[in-house]
């Protein structure tokens, strides 16, 4: 195989190697436990503290707001239901259409009625062609029952972003707790959390540069909150189990970078992705990109090619050494269209054959120009195995 071209850092990134150079000494001589009270272990207990001021200072944030868990998925759980279990009177949830699986299966499995269990009415909103938000919608859907809001700030899929401050402030004018999901947000776009209306925020160490298996959760102080897990007294009596030295670490050095690398996510990366979605947009007929034109994170696009499969694509690619995606990948299994894609009313024929290109600081001009020669003469060449598409072609000329 060719060197390989990762482009489905949206799915999870690279470790930085000054990552993984902060986290070994966690990994060997330094293995403390946080808690103890002896200085080996206290020593240790003062690196979890500098990496909750590093993550604290990418977000705007205070280091007390933050609380380390294990990924995104946990991260938006306890929001959620922390959410509900401090406003037991409440029974109204209120998400979208295109949330990422650990929020949307999350709200529909709450929804379930069951014998001794409560159960949630959940609201959806819908998006437009764009993936973007009415505004409106939310503020008719909001009501006395209603005990949480919780929207994405970029879409996994599209890198669509929600209008978070503005859905804060009318979050916050109905007396509404408001949780987004910013795990796609968290270091590619500038963040100041104590400026903006949001209650609590989700982010995941994977997509940022650090390795899978921490994460994160804000909390605005003053916001009430419940565990999720029970335990211990870690996390200051709001998350129970021993932190993850190592992981805890990774994620704070991996936020230092960002913060550093954040002018080259939205100035390099983003006219490699530029350049990339309209070469191929030139040279591949019948193509369009799914999403706002300008509301979108600098690293991501996906684009649908009509008429062919995005499975076969992508296997092609990846003959290539190009690594892309269909969707989530969460969802990758599925045979089914992607639901954000539906949820925004892209035609069957081309939501089957969508691609997600999403890059990172690490990808090169070079990376741009080898996808550029091969995604053409692909999509080509599967249009004319499939007799649909030749069809299709054939009758627009």
């Amino acid at each position: 195989m060719s060197k390989v071209i990762y482009l489905d850092n949206n799915a999870t990134t690279a470790v930085a190697p000054e990552v993984r150079e902060a986290m070994m000494p966690f990994l060997g001589e330094l293995y403390g436990n946080p808690s103890s009270m002896h200085t080996f272990g206290g020593q240790v207990a003062h690196h979890v503290d500098k990496a909750r001021e590093q993550l604290a200072a990418l977000l705007g944030a205070d280091p007390s707001e933050i609380i380390f868990t294990s990924c995104g998925t946990e991260s938006d759980n306890a929001a959620i239901r922390s959410a509900l279990a401090t406003n037991p009177e409440r029974r109204h949830i209120i998400t979208t259409r295109v949330e990422h699986p650990a929020v949307r299966n999350l709200c529909q499995a709450l929804a379930l009625p069951g014998v001794g269990r409560t159960h949630y009415r959940v609201t959806e909103l819908a998006v437009d062609s764009q993936a973007m938000l009415n505004l409106a919608d939310l503020e008719r859907a909001i009501d006395d029952d209603t005990a949480v809001v919780s929207i994405m700030w970029a879409n996994n899929e599209t890198g669509v972003m929600f209008p978070v401050e503005e859905i804060g402030a009318l979050c916050r004018r109905k007396g509404v707790l408001f949780h987004t999901d910013a795990v796609q947000a968290v270091g590619k776009i500038p963040i100041n959390l104590s400026k903006l209306p949001i209650d609590m925020l989700s982010l995941s160490g994977h997509k940022l540069h650090a390795p899978k298996g921490v994460g994160a959760l804000y909390v605005r102080r003053g916001t009430r909150f419940s565990p999720f897990i029970i335990g211990g007294h870690q996390e200051n009596n709001r998350r129970g189990g021993t932190e993850s030295v190592p992981l805890v670490v990774a994620l704070g050095k991996a936020a230092e970078l960002a913060a550093r690398n954040m002018e080259a996510e939205n100035t390099k990366v983003r006219a490699l992705r530029d350049r990339l979605e309209k070469e191929i947009l030139a040279s591949a007929p019948a193509a369009m990109v799914n999403g706002h034109p300008g509301r979108r994170l600098p690293n991501t696009t996906n684009i649908s090619f009509e008429y062919v499969e995005g499975e076969a694509i992508l296997l092609m690619l990846d003959q290539h050494g190009v690594c892309a995606s269909s969707g989530s990948a969460c969802t990758s299994g599925s045979l089914e269209p992607s639901h954000v894609l539906r949820a925004m009313g892209v035609p069957f024929t081309a939501a089957h054959g969508s691609i997600r290109f999403s890059l990172s600081i690490y990808n090169t001009e070079e990376e741009m120009d080898t996808v550029i020669k091969v995604l053409p003469p692909i999509i080509k060449r599967l249009r004319e195995i499939s007799p649909f598409g030749r069809e299709r072609l054939a009758a627009r000329v």
